[in-house]
C-alpha cells in the first residue's frame, strides 16, 4: 500500500532559526559576544545587510525598557511603532517563534546571534574558562560548528567538546581578538552561499492579441521560446520553460507548469520559486525578440544577490521591467506577501521592494511584441 501523506510535500528554503546565513556565538560572557558582534558588524556591513540577535541584560532592579520607552505597551497595547527618523522601531508584546523570526529576517544577508540565549543553524564556539561549564550544558546547540575562537595563549579545546565534535580537528581555529580574520572567514562563507542561477522563459500566455502562440513565433530561425531558453542557458545552471496548466509544448528544455493558476507572469514566477526556493531565477518573457546575449550578460554581471531582485529600468513605462529580472530566493516571501494583500503584479513588487535597478544604453532591446503588426515590423526590420 502507498504511504499516506496528509499534506503536499513542498520544497523548503534552506533557512535556520532566523535566516539563511546565521551564526550563533557562544562559550564566553554576553558582553564579549556583544563586543565581538559589534566589531564584526562594523566590518561586514560594508558588504552585506547584517543583523544582530540578543536578549536584554538589564539588572532586575533597573526600570524596564518597557516602562521607560513604551507607554502604549505599558497601558495594554500589543504593538508600538515609532518612526525614529534614522530608523524604524517596532516593539511587539507577543511571543515570537521561528516562523515569525524568519519572516522578519527574510531580507538579511547575515545574522549574528548571541548563542548564550538563542540557537542558530551554524555556530562559532569560544574557548573561555569563564563559561566552560555553561558551554558543556549547551552541547545540543552545537550542530554545525564552523569556527573555534581561543581567548588565551595556552587555551586548548575542552575534552567534552572534542568528544561532541567528531571533526573538531578540521575546524579552523582563530584567536578571539582577530576580528579581521573572523570577519574574513564569515565573509567567505556567506559568499559561498550565494544562490545559483536558474533560468525561466515565460511562455504560458494565451497570446490573444497575437492570434497564435507567441512562443512558437520564428524571429531567429527557431521557436522564440527555444531561442530565449538557449540564451538563458549560457548564464544559468538549469533552464526551464514556464507553461500554463495543461498547455502542450514540445521542447528540449524542461517544462515548469504553473501551480499558482490564473495569475499570469506573477503566478509563473511564484511557481518557479515553489519548485525551488533555494535558487535565484533569471526570468524573461518569450515576447522580447530583440533581447540579446549582451543585455543578459549586463544583467548577470551586475546582479546584487543582497537585494530582492536585480531588474532593468524601462524608460518607456518609467518602471522596472519585471519580465527581464533576476529574482533572488528572498523574493519568494515578498511575492507571497503581496499576493496575500490582493496584488498579483510583479512590477508592483519591484517598485515597492529593495531592488538593484539597472539602466541600459540601448533600451530598444526591451521591446515587447504582442500583436501581428509588431511581429511584422520586427521581421521586416522596420523598427
Amino acid at each position: 500500500m502507498k504511504k499516506h501523506q496528509k499534506h503536499v510535500k513542498l520544497a523548503r528554503p534552506k533557512v535556520g532559526e532566523f535566516g539563511r546565513s546565521e551564526w550563533a556565538i557562544l562559550g564566553t560572557p554576553c558582553g564579549n559576544i556583544q563586543q565581538l558582534s559589534y566589531s564584526l558588524i562594523d566590518v561586514l556591513q560594508k558588504t552585506f545587510s547584517v543583523s544582530y540577535v540578543d536578549a536584554d541584560h538589564k539588572n532586575e532592579n533597573e526600570p524596564s525598557e518597557l516602562e521607560v520607552e513604551n507607554p502604549a505597551l505599558t497601558l495594554g497595547a500589543t504593538l508600538e511603532y515609532t518612526d525614529k527618523i534614522s530608523h524604524h522601531r517596532f516593539d511587539i508584546k507577543s511571543d515570537l517563534n521561528t516562523f515569525q523570526y524568519r519572516a522578519l529576517f527574510n531580507e538579511q544577508d547575515l545574522i549574528l546571534v548571541n548563542g548564550n540565549h538563542f540557537k542558530a543553524k551554524n555556530q562559532i564556539v569560544v574557548i573561555d574558562p569563564k563559561k566552560e561549564k555553561s558551554l558543556e550544558k549547551k552541547l545540543n546547540r552545537l550542530t554545525n560548528v564552523d569556527l573555534i575562537l581561543m581567548t588565551g595563549e595556552e587555551s586548548s579545546i575542552y575534552p567534552f567538546l572534542k568528544d561532541h565534535l567528531n571533526d573538531w580537528a578540521d575546524i579552523p581555529v582563530l584567536h578571539f581578538s582577530q576580528t579581521d580574520k573572523i570577519a574574513e572567514f564569515i565573509l567567505g562563507n556567506v559568499k559561498l552561499q550565494t544562490p545559483k542561477l536558474n533560468g525561466l522563459v515565460l511562455a504560458g500566455g494565451k497570446s490573444t492579441r497575437m492570434g497564435k502562440d507567441k512562443g512558437s513565433l520564428d524571429y531567429h530561425g527557431k521557436p522564440q521560446r527555444e531561442f530565449m531558453a538557449d540564451l538563458l542557458s549560457q548564464f544559468c545552471e538549469e533552464t526551464y520553460i514556464s507553461v500554463r496548466e495543461n498547455q502542450v509544448v514540445q521542447s528540449e528544455y524542461k517544462l515548469l507548469e504553473d501551480t499558482f493558476v490564473g495569475l499570469g507572469p506573477f503566478g509563473a514566477i511564484a511557481s518557479a520559486m515553489r519548485n525551488n526556493p533555494n535558487t535565484s531565477w533569471l526570468v524573461v518573457a518569450c515576447d522580447l525578440p530583440l533581447l540579446d546575449e549582451k543585455t543578459l550578460n549586463f544583467l548577470v554581471e551586475n546582479r546584487n544577490s543582497s537585494k530582492v531582485a536585480t531588474a532593468i529600468y524601462n524608460p518607456e513605462t518609467g518602471f522596472p521591467e519585471p519580465l527581464i529580472t533576476i529574482w533572488e530566493p528572498r523574493s519568494y516571501q515578498v511575492i507571497l506577501n503581496f499576493l496575500a494583500q490582493g496584488y498579483s503584479c510583479p512590477r508592483k513588487v519591484l517598485i515597492n521592494s529593495d531592488i538593484n535597478l539597472l539602466k541600459l544604453e540601448e533600451p530598444r532591446v526591451l521591446l515587447n511584441v504582442n500583436d501581428v503588426v509588431g511581429y511584422d515590423k520586427v521581421k521586416s526590420d522596420e523598427l
